[in-house]
């Protein structure tokens, strides 16, 4: 998705810039040129910072994204995935899991949840970064309680795993 997006927006850097924070934050256009967080509106200049970018870029891109209908079709669709859970995982007595993996390897969420799972453990909430988004992308994962040694070095054993931070 990102190589066609990129594509699009080659000779335009800022455009390449608001697309980029649209997509990390779930940012949608709507059919008259307004940024939206789910339901919440997001003003030209508040886009405009987070993309490093000058405000009267985010109204030429709203306009040229409108314009494309490949552009259009991705952007005016794009929802926020919800609130990550990793952040505040102590305060609800729950560990956090980053693993640093082969980014397009087939299997990683499912070898890591199935070790999990053979310890009993409950996945509360799993989030991967896209790899043609993110330069370091990691599955992170909001697991039910403590996780046992024996499940780390399980983990860490595999294949396809890089590297993993635990974070209680």
């Amino acid at each position: 998705m990102w190589s066609s997006v990129q594509s699009l927006l080659q000779n335009r850097k800022a455009g390449l810039s608001i697309a980029r924070v649209m997509l990390e934050h779930g940012i949608r256009i709507d059919h008259s040129g307004r940024f939206f967080v789910g339901d919440v509106a997001i003003s030209d200049s508040s886009l405009a910072r987070a993309a490093g970018v000058d405000r009267r870029a985010v109204r030429e891109t709203a306009g040229y994204i409108l314009s494309k209908a490949e552009l259009k079709a991705v952007l005016s669709k794009i929802r926020p995935f919800g609130a990550s859970l990793a952040e505040v995982a102590s305060l609800l007595r729950f560990s956090v899991l980053r693993i640093h993996a082969e980014p397009h390897a087939p299997g990683v969420i499912s070898d890591v949840s199935s070790v999990l799972a053979g310890h009993n453990i409950v996945i509360r909430q799993a989030l991967a970064d896209d790899p043609d988004l993110v330069p370091e992308p990691r599955l992170t994962l909001v697991v039910e309680g403590d996780l046992p040694a024996s499940a780390l070095e399980e983990i860490r054993a595999l294949d396809c795993v890089r590297s993993l931070t635990l974070t209680k």
